[in-house]
Order: C-alpha cells, then structure tokens, then sequence
C-alpha cells in the first residue's frame, strides 16, 4: 500500500511529472494531502486495497462509500492500479479496469468500463486519458499512449499512439513522436 501511494505522491509533487523519490519527504506528503483532494482519494484507494489484501470487507466498502460521497470517483479498491496515478479531478470519474499501469493520467469526468459484454479494458503505464473520454469494452491501450478529450475509444490501442475522436482513431503513433 505505502509504496503504491509514495508513487502517487511523487506525481503530485511536480503535477503529471514524476518527481525524484527523495523528494516525497513526511512533511510534503502532509502538505499535498491538506492541498489537494484528489490526492486524499489515493490514500482512501490505496488504504481499500491494503483492506482488500487482509480479507476486511467491511472497512473495504466504506472506502468505496468514502471515494464515491466524498470523491466523487468509483474505482473499486479490488483494482489492479499501478502506483502514480494521477486524477486531476475525480468527480465524476468512473475507473472499472482489469488493470491501471504505473504512472498513468486521468483528468476529470473519464468512464473506462464494459460496453456490451462482461470485459473490462486493460490501460497499459504511463497513459493519458483527456477530460471526457470514454474507454469501453475487452480492449488493451498500450503503454505510453494518449486519449483526447471526449474521444470514445473501443478498439485496442497501439503502444504511444495518439488517439482523438468519436469513436476514436489514431491521429498520431510513437514513430511520428519520436
């Protein structure tokens, strides 16, 4: 749990960066706590999933409760998230993934979820997904890729590509960026 949301506290030392691990010290944690509520949501996270992993399932639905009422994000702590995710603003942010690589990007009012069938997308590491984006369905997004704003994504996308529109198409890949 703690080396999971030291990861994520780097992420809000320099936002959407990740910051030098010998800068996340007691005190700028407490610090970035006090300042930024979407920070407080991956503590309540990642304390749900440390309750998950001790068989505590009445201390892992509050913590569903307290992301959903307070945050106004739904993730289940049963999730598998890499450390360094960053939610700028949660509220009304819906993460429902088979998996959330290490130090992805969400911005505000995102749904990764199921589209027609029981299967949940796989985001790979260092993704961004822009304000309003939708990702539905049994797909993989690539490590290092980037989702516009409002883009409907439901095919798979490549590993950096650049994907905008609705539904989504490749506008850009990691040769064109390189």
């Amino acid at each position: 749990m703690l080396d999971r949301f030291k990861q994520d506290v780097q992420r809000w030392v320099v936002p959407q960066q990740v910051a030098d691990p010998s800068l996340v010290t007691f005190g700028r944690t407490l610090k970035l706590l006090w300042l930024h509520k979407p920070l407080r949501a991956m503590l309540w996270l990642r304390f749900g999933s440390w309750c998950v992993s001790k068989h505590i399932p009445l201390a892992t639905s509050m913590t569903m409760m307290i992301l959903y009422y307070f945050h106004g994000l739904e993730i289940a702590p049963t999730a598998d998230v890499g450390g360094g995710l960053y939610i700028a603003h949660p509220q009304g942010t819906v993460l429902s993934a088979k998996r959330i690589g290490r130090n992805c990007t969400v911005i505000h009012n995102v749904t990764v979820g199921m589209r027609n069938e029981w299967a949940f997308p796989e985001i790979g590491d260092d993704v961004f997904i822009g304000a309003g984006a939708r990702v539905l369905g049994g797909i993989v997004v690539g490590d290092g890729a980037r989702i516009g704003a409002n883009a409907v994504v439901i095919q798979d996308v490549p590993a950096g590509a650049t994907v905008v529109g609705i539904p989504a198409r490749v506008i850009a890949t990691a040769e064109d960026q390189a």
